[in-house]
């Protein structure tokens, strides 16, 4: 059999382990291995170079929207209500006889301006198509509702009824303000 030598880092090791142990009587340490030789320092850069500052952070894009799926930030009531078809429609756009095309564009442009004027409930009518696989409308409109531009306008998306597939109702984001003036103090001086 063959005996097993240590490399230089398990003989430092076993040393460090070691060095509190005293040996038999009789017996000795090993003897300890000679320093390696010191590497050549190396030569010092002729400039430091400067490292630019880290890019800030992107945001994270709001979750993923799936028609029919409980998004996160809504509370059950008013997810129900949504589902339910319980709240009622401010707006309603319907895109049956468009083209994708069109109705896309007709589409971003309806959603932009609900969200610029505060709207809250709006319903989107694709029409059913043809059974099973629905109309082609029907199929783009999750797609159309995850585009980047789009996304953050929109926090939840269920049909209004289980068998009706041709329209879906949507939740918008309320609108985040920051230069709203301060609330107006009642006449007696008190508020409430």
């Amino acid at each position: 059999m063959r005996e097993k030598r240590l490399n230089q880092a398990d003989l430092a090791l076993w040393r460090a382990f070691t060095a509190e142990i005293r040996p038999l009587f009789g017996h000795q340490r090993p003897p300890a291995p000679p320093a390696p030789a010191a590497a050549p320092a190396p030569e010092p850069p002729a400039q430091l170079a400067i490292a630019p500052p880290p890019k800030p952070a992107r945001p994270l894009p709001p979750p993923e929207i799936r028609v029919g799926e409980v998004p996160g930030g809504l509370d059950r009531k008013r997810w129900a209500a949504l589902r339910r078809g319980d709240m009622r429609a401010e707006r309603t756009l319907d895109l049956h006889g468009r083209r994708v095309a069109e109705a896309h564009l007709v589409f971003r442009a309806f959603l932009h301006r609900a969200a610029a004027e505060g709207i809250r409930t709006v319903t989107i009518v694709t029409g059913k198509g043809p059974q099973p696989e629905g109309g082609i409308l029907q199929r783009e409109l999750p797609h159309w509702l995850n585009d980047p531009e789009l996304r953050p306008l929109v926090l939840g998306a269920a049909h209004p009824h289980p068998t009706n597939s041709g329209a879906v109702n949507l939740l918008l984001r309320r609108r985040r303000t920051n230069n709203l003036p301060p609330p107006k103090a009642p006449p007696n001086g008190r508020r409430r």
